[in-house]
């Protein structure tokens, strides 16, 4: 299928070096909010958990929420991630949402937890607890349940995905004078694909944290959503990143935690 994305004439020249950055990614599609099974893949609700497993907690003691989980069986293939197994993302109510500023990699106040063969019976899980009380900060409504579905897509990279300079060049925009921000935005708004995805190229409300001489997939994204009741600060962006090597080996002990907003 032809990819179709409609540049500002200033860009068409390099209509083809965008094109060549084509990418497949997972959209992620919520739907509306029901009671959802355990093994579900969902954003918000009661997790996944195995008889006897603790729930994740902050090292004071109090829970974690569960901002989403997805149940790899339900994806389509993509290379690199896992075509079985639960993967969770845990983040904690407080005014950062979890997230160490200092160190995006510290789980202690959120938490990526996978399980390689997930248990379909009811009565060998721990049983739902909500959270106690009233939550604050959170980004979610964490006592509503919306569970998601994927689609296999196709996008080009974004031009705040450090991606974008070593495809299109170091200060691409630079040689555009006074038009630069105002072209780098209109390109932002003609390549931006799908706010929740796996895969595929990051989007941010400021800059990529990453570091581009240590490359990381994106593992998952959500977006700020009126239709789920998400909203990061200002309308912004969450994004989880792990290198290649730790994914293929399944390892989800070291993921890097990002959100920003306008």
């Amino acid at each position: 299928m032809e990819f179709i994305v409609t540049l500002p004439p200033e860009l068409e020249p390099f209509r083809e070096k965008i094109l060549e950055s084509r990418k497949n990614y997972v959209r992620v599609i919520a739907e509306e909010e029901r009671p959802t099974l355990p093994w579900e893949s969902k954003i918000g609700g009661l997790p996944y958990l195995p008889a006897g497993a603790l729930h994740p907690a902050a090292p004071d003691g109090s829970p974690l929420t569960l901002l989403a989980q997805v149940n790899f069986e339900d994806l389509p293939p993509l290379p690199l991630f896992p075509t079985e197994g639960l993967l969770q993302f845990f983040i904690h109510d407080d005014s950062s949402y979890g997230l160490n500023f200092d160190d995006p990699f510290d789980q202690s106040r959120f938490r990526v937890q996978y399980f390689r063969e997930p248990i379909r019976d009811e009565d060998a899980l721990e049983p739902g607890r909500p959270m106690p009380g009233h939550y604050q900060y959170l980004p979610i409504d964490p006592y509503k349940s919306f569970p998601i579905r994927f689609e296999l897509a196709e996008e080009v990279v974004q031009p705040q995905d450090f991606h974008f300079n070593q495809i299109m060049g170091a200060d691409f925009f630079g040689r555009f004078g006074q038009k630069k921000w105002e072209l780098m935005h209109q390109l932002g708004q003609a390549v931006r694909s799908h706010p929740h995805k796996i895969g595929g190229y990051a989007h941010f409300a400021q800059d990529d944290p990453r570091n581009p001489e240590l490359p990381m997939e994106l593992l998952f994204q959500l977006g700020s959503d009126e239709a789920i009741q998400c909203m990061w600060g200002d309308m912004g962006i969450a994004n989880f990143f792990i290198c290649h090597e730790a994914l293929e080996r399944r390892d989800f002990s070291r993921v890097m935690y990002n959100w920003d907003c306008y």
